[in-house]
């Protein structure tokens, strides 16, 4: 059993803290002491998880930009090679790039030193095999390891070696790309194209460097390329409004055909086609649907429980593939589609609207750098026939209004309190008369609405994490937005337990 101490580091399938000072009030948990139980309760965890001793472990670490990713990258280096395993220190790598380590390098496993698009006092440790990311269980046991101080024994023979592993990743993209979009010039299959990055000053600058620039693209205009842990232009994340601006700014100063933007650590992306309209959220899970679908007519699409009606119309009648709407988290998402995979259900992508997108031909790894590519391969392949990206999605219908607000729970067991409350929404929906419960919902309550009373829907559902319940409105009438609210309002006074 985790101790309150130790339990304040799990975030979902992640380990994260303070790590560094700046921000009143936070102070740094995430010690030099803690960083190290850390690294040897995975150790210890990998050796029960391998069946094989340390010494016989190749492990791979790598970091994003933040600032206090160097100090806990030499710790974790130290303390793996301590008990005998063999250390590749990969630097400055995207989150996707160091689970690749345990497909091209043969890594028993992998860490990344990252808190995605957290501020930069934050950092967190996150954890791959050859399957993947690790399970919330595993979490849980390895921080349990590191509070009751467990370590592999101290061994000779260990070794740390830096690694480039980088280059050789950005590689593997550069050949899809050549492949997939075969142009007359094979080795230049982007020459003529203008292609913005926004990297945010995360770890995706080597994207228009490494990527871009190679195949023949144009990439003047690019912002944010240099790696700086404090961020000091935008939060890098393609969720953030302002984010989103910068990248739609950049590409209409230079007349791009194409701008890509990536969270801190690459394992989420955005785009903004050449007319300036965000390929992002809905639009985002849209373009990745038509792209997987092509050659998996009729198969189905994981998202998350937020997306759109409109999306769902697309997906199913314009693509003729069939929508999952499952629970916030792109972990759910992931080991959702893995397992309808393993149903014999042709499953061939998962994406949360928050940017994680996960294609089964690429390990069901949530990559934004993946993405991104995928999407640049159809610009280029759409171009030949003299069509434009935006074409692809031009029968998507998006909502006239839309609305996000977040109920803070006042009751110490919050997810008790959020459970009761959307047994009873339930319920009050099931008796409301205009009120019409979501037959395809896999989280908290969604209830549609006919053009009398909103024309839309909401979605009230419990915080993956957090003592928090967000409501999502969407509506397809100018002031449904505030029709269905108020409707909802007429429930939650009468309950218990929110802040409203």
């Amino acid at each position: 059993m985790l101790n309150d101490f130790y339990k304040q580091f799990k975030s979902g399938t992640d380990i994260r803290g303070v790590a560094s000072e700046g921000v009143p009030g936070q102070s740094v948990n995430l010690t030099d002491e803690v960083v190290g139980a850390m690294a040897d309760g995975f150790m210890v965890w990998l050796c029960k998880k391998t069946g094989k001793r340390a010494s016989e472990l190749t492990v791979s670490v790598g970091r994003d930009s933040r600032i206090s990713g160097p100090k806990i990258m030499d710790i974790a280096c130290k303390r793996f090679s301590a008990c005998g395993a063999r250390v590749l220190c990969c630097g400055l790598a995207s989150t996707p790039s160091m689970f690749m380590t345990t497909v091209d390098l043969g890594c028993d496993g992998a860490l990344q030193i990252t808190a995605s698009h957290h501020p930069f006092n934050r950092n967190g440790l996150k954890f791959f095999t050859r399957q993947g990311g690790l399970e919330g269980l595993d979490i849980e046991e390895i921080l349990t390891y590191a509070q009751n101080g467990d370590s592999c024994p101290a061994c000779d023979g260990g070794s740390v070696s830096e690694v480039d592993y980088m280059s050789d990743y950005a590689k593997g993209l550069c050949e899809k790309i050549k492949k997939e979009v075969n142009a007359p010039d094979y080795d230049h299959p982007l020459k003529g194209f203008k292609i913005v990055v926004d990297a945010g000053n995360g770890a995706g600058g080597f994207y228009a460097d490494k990527v871009l620039a190679v195949l023949g693209a144009d990439t003047t205009g690019s912002r944010y390329l240099e790696p700086d842990g404090m961020f000091p232009n935008h939060i890098p994340n393609p969720e953030d409004a302002g984010a989103m601006a910068s990248i739609c700014e950049a590409v209409r100063e230079v007349g791009a055909d194409l701008g890509v933007i990536f969270d801190t650590d690459v394992d989420r992306g955005g785009a903004v086609d050449s007319k300036g309209n965000e390929i992002n959220r809905n639009r985002l899970v849209a373009v990745a649907a038509a792209i997987a679908l092509e050659d998996n007519k009729g198969a189905t699409v994981v998202t998350d429980s937020i997306t759109s009606s409109g999306l769902k119309e697309f997906i199913e009648n314009t693509l003729g593939g069939r929508h999952y709407r499952y629970r916030r988290g792109y972990k759910n998402v992931i080991d959702k589609a893995i397992e309808l995979n393993e149903k014999g259900i042709n499953c061939p992508l998962a994406i949360e609207t928050s940017g994680h997108a996960a294609m089964r031909e690429n390990y069901f790894l949530d990559d934004g750098a993946y993405l991104c590519t995928k999407i640049i391969i159809k610009a280029a392949q759409l171009r030949k026939q003299g069509k434009q990206l935006s074409e692809l999605t031009a029968e998507l219908k998006e909502p006239l209004e839309s609305r996000e607000i977040r109920f803070a729970i006042t009751e110490s067991d919050f997810k008790a309190c959020g459970e009761r409350i959307i047994r009873e929404l339930t319920d009050y929906a099931e008796k409301s008369e205009g009120w019409s419960l979501a037959d395809d919902n896999r989280e908290g309550v969604r209830v549609n609405f006919g053009k009398e009373n909103g024309d839309g829907w909401f979605l009230l559902r419990l915080s993956v994490h957090d003592p928090i319940m967000p409501l999502n409105i969407e509506s397809d009438s100018l002031g449904g937005v505030d029709k269905i609210y108020a409707n909802l309002m007429t429930f939650l006074k009468t309950t218990e337990g929110l802040k409203l």
